[in-house]
């Protein structure tokens, strides 16, 4: 039996071995297949951890940009109040009433009764509006002071004169008042627009920079020796080569000192002159309809920003929000970055990243988004402050949007109640806590769409070796020009798909770092 048993097996050893050739390779085989499926899960979860870390990190950018724009804004409204006092014309107005007051009931002293008796031709109309500006307005601080020394020098008999001035009459003064209210919420909405683009353009620019850095850092092969490193100044520090260190990023930074001490004041020359000539006819005792007001806020608006689409197009915000290379080491030195007496050129990282931001600002995506922007502020400020405040207009709902504006197609207000609204709504422009204007602004969804093609694109210039900075695909979003309360459903589309457009912008810079990393790896 057991001679049997070995003829058996010789004769079919020959299949045997060709089974357990099979089961081998089949074996082989499986654990292959379940080794590359392991390999393409953990690639997949690896991948899909790193957009969610790459959001993250795009939606803290944001958050920051909001933080400093309210950090750094009332820099600029004290800038510009400064440059606008319009409280300074109403105590002059006020001074004036209170001599002619005096003068109509006789030497003795002007009491509350003297007022209301005085004559109607004296009090009416003035009375009311300098009242509307006392109710509605309020002083800012840094006026108060001002205003308070300029009433002792002048209620003084026997106080010297330092610098007499030529007495302005009542219409003249009502005239500066009208031109400076106006002037100064507009110039705030322009400056508010510019100055939360260029911090939404430079924190991402910053952000994309660090976040190259730390995935390159990453991917980079580790140490050959354990040791504690407390800096690293040679060729491998990712940080310097990529243009990431903390000093280029605060020189970089300081550079929207110009934007908010010289950019703002030649914005309000620029409002100022096309204020005055579209308001200056305009008597501040006329009457006149909320329409009438968003045409000549339109009008003012065409002559700032330009009455075509090409003129749209070839308006520069450029010297408005960064200096000339010629003034780059001015902006340095007073921003603290220089010393006074030394003048140090930027360096090429810190030349790069101001290269790179010119190409933005220049970019017709740039002048679409601010347009949106200023649409939203000018909204706010037009169909909802002054349409409540001013002409007693009820907020609009979806429910009764129809009834509001059959209601409120007739109302009439004077200009001069309507410019107590406008100093009063500059200063919640420039606040810098709780800004409706600011929230308004970032409620225009191409707004975030713009950061992120900002954050996500021109990856592979991001280089030691990257002399420039590539422009901003023109193509994301399409220039256009809403009227000016106008940022509705066709802008909301416009935004949807440049959003489409930054995600694609995601994946293709995740795309590129990865390759990067396998390339390094």
């Amino acid at each position: 039996m057991i001679a049997s048993s070995r003829r058996w097996l010789r004769r079919n050893r020959t299949n045997f071995a060709i089974g357990a050739g099979v089961l081998g390779a089949g074996y082989l085989a499986g654990q292959y297949v379940l080794a590359k499926v392991s390999e393409a899960r953990q690639r997949m979860s690896e991948e899909r951890i790193a957009k969610e870390n790459l959001r993250r990190r795009f939606e803290q950018n944001q958050e920051d940009c909001t933080f400093t724009v309210l950090a750094i804004l009332p820099t600029a409204t004290e800038n510009i109040l400064e440059a606008l006092p319009v409280e300074r014309t109403l105590n002059e107005l006020q001074k004036q009433k209170q001599e002619r007051l005096a003068r109509s009931v006789g030497p003795s002293e002007v009491t509350i009764s003297d007022v209301q008796s005085s004559p109607r031709s004296v009090t009416d109309d003035d009375g009311k509006s300098l009242t509307s500006f006392q109710s509605e307005s309020y002083v800012h601080a840094s006026q108060v002071a001002e205003s308070s020394a300029a009433n002792g020098d002048g209620s003084g008999e026997t106080g010297p004169q330092t610098s007499p001035r030529p007495k302005k009459s009542k219409a003249q003064l009502w005239n500066e008042m009208k031109i400076s209210s106006i002037s100064r919420a507009f110039t705030l909405i322009y400056t508010l627009s510019l100055l939360s683009l260029l911090t939404r353009i430079q924190l991402n620019l910053l952000g994309r920079r660090n976040y190259l850095a730390s995935v390159v850092s990453l991917a980079a092969p580790p140490p050959q020796e354990s040791k504690i490193s407390l800096e690293n100044n040679d060729d491998d520090n990712f940080e310097h080569a990529y243009g990431n260190d903390f000093e280029t990023n605060r020189r970089y930074l300081s550079f929207s000192w110009w934007l908010l001490h010289r950019g703002c004041i030649d914005i309000m020359n620029k409002v100022t002159a096309a204020v005055t000539e579209v308001f200056g006819s305009l008597n501040p005792r006329e009457e006149i309809t909320l329409e009438r007001l968003s045409e000549l806020t339109l009008e003012v608006r065409k002559k700032v920003e330009g009455a075509t689409e090409s003129d749209r197009r070839t308006c520069k915000w450029l010297p408005y929000l960064l200096p000339p290379p010629d003034q780059e080491s001015y902006v340095l030195q007073e921003s603290g970055m220089n010393p006074p007496t030394t003048s140090t050129p930027p360096s090429p990282s810190l030349r790069r990243l101001i290269d790179e931001t010119s190409d933005l600002i220049d970019s017709p995506s740039f002048t679409h988004v601010l347009t949106l922007l200023l649409d939203a502020a000018f909204s706010l400020l037009i169909d909802s402050k002054i349409a409540t405040h001013a002409y007693k207009i009820p907020p609009t709902s979806a429910s009764t949007a129809r009834v509001v504006e059959i209601v409120g197609a007739d109302a009439k207000a004077k200009v001069a109640v309507s410019l107590a609204v406008f100093c009063r709504q500059a200063h919640a422009i420039g606040s810098g806590s709780n800004n409706e204007y600011l929230a308004a602004m970032e409620g225009v969804r191409d707004l975030e769409a713009f950061a992120a093609v900002v954050y996500s694109s021109n990856f592979e210039f991001e280089t030691p070796e990257a002399n420039a900075a590539a422009e901003i695909g023109s193509d994301t979003v399409k220039l256009s020009r809403p009227s000016t309360a106008d940022a509705g459903e066709g802008a909301t589309i416009r935004g949807e798909e440049s959003l489409l457009g930054a995600e694609s912008g995601f994946e293709s810079a995740w795309g590129k770092a990865l390759g990067s990393q396998d390339g390094k790896s």
